[in-house]
């Protein structure tokens, strides 16, 4: 029977697995030992963003003129700000077709990606309510 946590300690986890999940997609399950799961959301997410990528190019994450969809781009992972800087400062065009289509799975991607950040950061409080009540 391991020891209940204190309540700083405990926030300070949540938040751990929250910012890892974020940091790349599925370490917050992996953190937590759900890791099929992890493995399944990691594979998932960042498939379908390199589908976007694949798409639209490197182009279709604009944080200057498609903040709306940058917005749900940045769920993915701190990188996205670094693809977007290149974007940025590089010459990659992209319209029609191929740009709507690649900020929709970049998007959904992030979308995804947050949804599994709060359900990561759920189950690890879960957890701890479970470990507390024995």
């Amino acid at each position: 029977m391991t020891a209940p946590r204190s309540k700083k300690k405990h926030k300070l986890f949540l938040l751990t697995v929250g910012l890892l999940a974020w940091l790349i997609p599925g370490a917050g399950h992996f953190l937590i030992k759900e890791k099929k799961r992890a493995l399944i959301i990691s594979a998932t997410i960042v498939l379908t963003f390199c589908a976007g990528l694949y798409v639209g190019s490197i182009g279709i994450i604009n944080p200057v003129g498609a903040k709306p969809w940058y917005v749900a781009q940045i769920m993915n992972s701190p990188i996205v700000a670094v693809l977007g800087y290149w974007a940025t400062k590089g010459y990659y065009p992209v319209f029609g077709r191929p740009n709507e289509i690649g900020q929709i799975y970049t998007s959904i991607a992030g979308l995804l990606n947050l949804l599994c950040i709060v359900n990561a950061v759920y189950l690890a409080h879960l957890h701890k309510i479970e470990t507390a009540g024995d």
